[in-house]
């Protein structure tokens, strides 16, 4: 059972809330992505330019500069799995916010993230591939998939149950009931103005609106009983 204030009216102002009591922690896991991504990038040039190097800048072969740019790419690869790791928690931290009703420190949400790290990397790599055999098949559904995220990013975090039975459920709740399709919309509505305040903002926007639409998104699923 959740806090019960996961299950009042969701509003912009209550979420705004919430988001400013996790800003400390909001803040850091932006840091700590954007430290990692530009580690991720400066590991590529730096194989890639190497295995370049290696073979001669001159006498370079478009086979040589294709493997040097599949090593760098292998290089990059852990950044990459990290990266995503430390990014899923602005979405974990508004579902452990709601699923506790206490503000997420710092420490207790990487706690919480190097508490079942592979559990988290296996349930973000099966939900990449479905969303994009998704987007392979027509794009529709690819779409559908990826408006789950908040249901199933909630139940990954905060139960115990087997990745696959939270993707089960997170996909029939947000389809399977007339509240789901209700969530479904407010969800691509809430897309929406996270889209036009980001493209408005030059991105800066993002900053914010993507935390706060976190916890006004994780508060809706709770209200609308997408979450118990």
């Amino acid at each position: 059972m959740a806090a019960p204030a996961a299950y009042e009216s969701p509003s912009v102002s209550r979420s705004w809330e919430a988001f400013l009591a996790h800003v400390p922690t909001i803040l850091l896991v932006w840091v700590a992505t954007a430290v990692i991504s530009v580690l991720g990038a400066a590991a590529y040039l730096l194989i890639a330019f190497g295995a370049l190097g290696f073979s001669g800048w001159e006498s370079a072969s478009e086979e040589a500069t294709a493997a040097a740019s599949l090593f760098g790419q292998l290089g990059q690869l852990p950044f990459s799995l990290l990266s995503s790791l430390v990014g899923v928690l602005l979405t974990a931290v508004p579902a452990l916010h709601y699923a506790t009703g206490a503000v997420i420190t710092v420490r207790e949400a990487f706690a919480v993230l190097l508490a079942r790290p592979w559990r988290y990397l296996l349930a973000g790599l099966l939900f990449t591939l479905a969303t994009a055999a998704g987007i392979l098949l027509c794009v529709l559904p690819g779409i559908a998939v990826a408006l789950v995220t908040p249901v199933y990013v909630n139940l990954i975090f905060t139960g115990e149950r087997p990745i696959q039975d939270c993707f089960t459920a997170a996909f029939a709740a947000c389809y399977g009931t007339p509240n789901g399709r209700t969530f479904v919309g407010i969800e691509l509505l809430t897309w929406l103005v996270v889209l036009v305040v980001s493209v408005c903002t030059c991105g800066a926007g993002a900053l914010l609106a993507v935390p706060v639409s976190g916890f006004f998104l994780q508060n809706a699923a709770y209200h609308y009983g997408l979450l118990r």
